[in-house]
C-alpha cells in the first residue's frame, strides 16, 4: 500500500498497523522518521515488542551520520573497494553491489532475526542499527584479523586471494573464454600441477618468486583447450575449478537449475517470467515465490478494509492524497 506520511491521516493508519507489527524496516536517512512520526520511540509506545530496523549507509550516530552515500563510497571507507582490482591498476568497482544487499540488507535480517529472538526472553522489541559501511567492516573480518595480527596487510592484487598467485586466479583459455583455479591446499595445487603438464612447480606453490614464471606457464597451457574441455578434464581429478559464466550460461547450469535458481512466475500480463529462486533450503518447511512484488498501492484498500475502514473512508483518504 502506499501512505503519504506527511499527512495526518496517513500517520495513524501506519500508527494502526504498527498495533500488531511484529517488524519495520526503513531506509530514510537519519532524523527523517521522527519528522514523519513514525520513529522507533513513537511506535513503541503504540507497541513495545516492536521491531524497529534502520538501515543507513553510516549508522544512526557518529560523524557521518549525515553524510550522504552509495554503494560505492560505503564499500570505499569500508576498506573494500581498495582491495579489488589489478596491482597495477586503480580499484575495480564490483557490479554486484556488496554494502546494500550484504553490508546492509543481509546484516539487517540478521539483527532482525536476533531482536527476534531475544523479544522471546524478554517480551520487548529494540531498534537494530545497521550501517551498510558497518556491514561491509564485517564482512572482510578474515583480512582485518591478519592485518592486525601482523601477518600482512590486503594489497590490490598483492596477496594470495587477489590474483597474487597462480593457483588462485583466473585463466583464459582456447575460446577466449575464462576459468577460475582456486587450488591452495597443497594436495589441489599438487593435482593441478600435475593435470597442466607442470609437475616441476609442485615443490613451489609458496616460492613467490616463482610466481611469475609459474603464471606464465599455466596460462601458456590453459590456451590450449576451449574451456569447458579444461573444465570436464579438471572437475574430474579434484581439482577447484569453475567456469566463469555470463548470466545466460548461469541459468543453463545442471547444478543451478538442479537446485532451482532460477525459477518461472505466471504474471497476470506477461505469460511466465524468471526470477531467481530461494537459496536457502529448509528440509521442513521449504520456501516458495508464490507471487511477484505488488504494485504500489495494489493492497491499500484490502489492507484498509482489514483495519476496519470503510469503502467510504478509503474513497476519503485516496481523494486527500494520504493513500495511493
Amino acid at each position: 500500500m502506499g501512505l503519504n506520511l506527511k499527512n495526518e491521516e496517513a500517520r495513524k493508519i501506519f500508527h494502526k498497523l504498527a498495533e500488531t507489527t511484529d517488524v519495520v524496516v526503513e531506509e530514510f536517512r537519519p532524523g527523517v522518521t521522527k519528522r514523519l512520526g513514525i520513529d522507533y520511540d513513537t511506535l513503541s509506545k503504540i507497541n513495545p515488542r516492536i521491531i524497529y530496523c534502520a538501515v543507513t549507509g553510516y549508522g544512526q550516530d557518529g560523524p557521518y551520520r549525515d553524510l550522504v552515500g552509495h554503494d560505492i563510497n560505503y564499500i570505499s571507507h569500508a576498506g573494500a573497494l581498495g582491495i579489488i582490482g589489478p596491482e597495477d591498476g586503480p580499484p575495480s568497482i564490483p557490479h554486484n553491489i556488496l554494502a546494500d544487499f550484504a553490508g546492509g540488507g543481509m546484516h539487517g535480517a540478521v539483527g532482525v532475526l536476533a531482536a527476534l529472538m531475544a523479544r522471546e526472553r524478554t517480551g520487548r522489541g529494540q531498534i537494530v542499527d545497521i550501517a551498510m559501511a558497518d556491514g561491509v567492516v564485517s564482512l572482510q573480518v578474515a583480512l582485518f584479523s591478519m592485518h592486525y595480527a601482523g601477518k600482512g596487510t590486503a594489497r590490490r592484487g598483492g596477496t594470495m586471494l587477489s590474483g597474487k598467485s597462480p593457483f588462485y586466479n583466473v585463466y583464459q583459455t582456447k575460446d577466449g573464454k575464462y576459468l577460475s583455479i582456486g587450488s591452495i591446499e597443497p594436495w589441489f595445487f599438487a593435482n593441478l600441477c600435475k593435470a597442466l603438464g607442470h609437475e616441476e612447480f609442485i615443490p613451489h606453490e609458496h616460492t613467490s618468486e616463482k610466481y611469475p614464471e609459474m603464471q606464465k606457464a599455466f596460462a601458456e597451457t590453459f590456451k590450449t583447450k576451449n574451456r569447458d574441455e579444461w573444465f570436464d578434464i579438471l572437475s574430474q581429478t579434484d581439482i577447484c575449478v569453475g567456469r566463469i559464466y555470463d548470466y545466460e550460461e548461469v541459468e543453463d547450469d545442471p547444478q543451478l537449475k538442479h537446485r532451482k535458481m532460477i525459477i518461472e512466475i505466471d504474471h497476470p500480463t506477461e505469460g511466465k517470467v524468471k526470477q531467481v529462486g530461494i537459496p536457502m533450503k529448509l528440509s521442513e518447511t521449504p520456501g516458495t515465490v508464490r507471487f511477484l512484488a505488488p504494485q504500489l498501492g495494489e493492497h491499500t484498500d484490502e489492507t484498509l478494509g482489514g483495519l476496519g475502514y470503510s469503502e467510504k473512508d478509503i474513497e476519503r483518504l485516496r481523494g486527500e492524497g494520504a493513500i495511493k
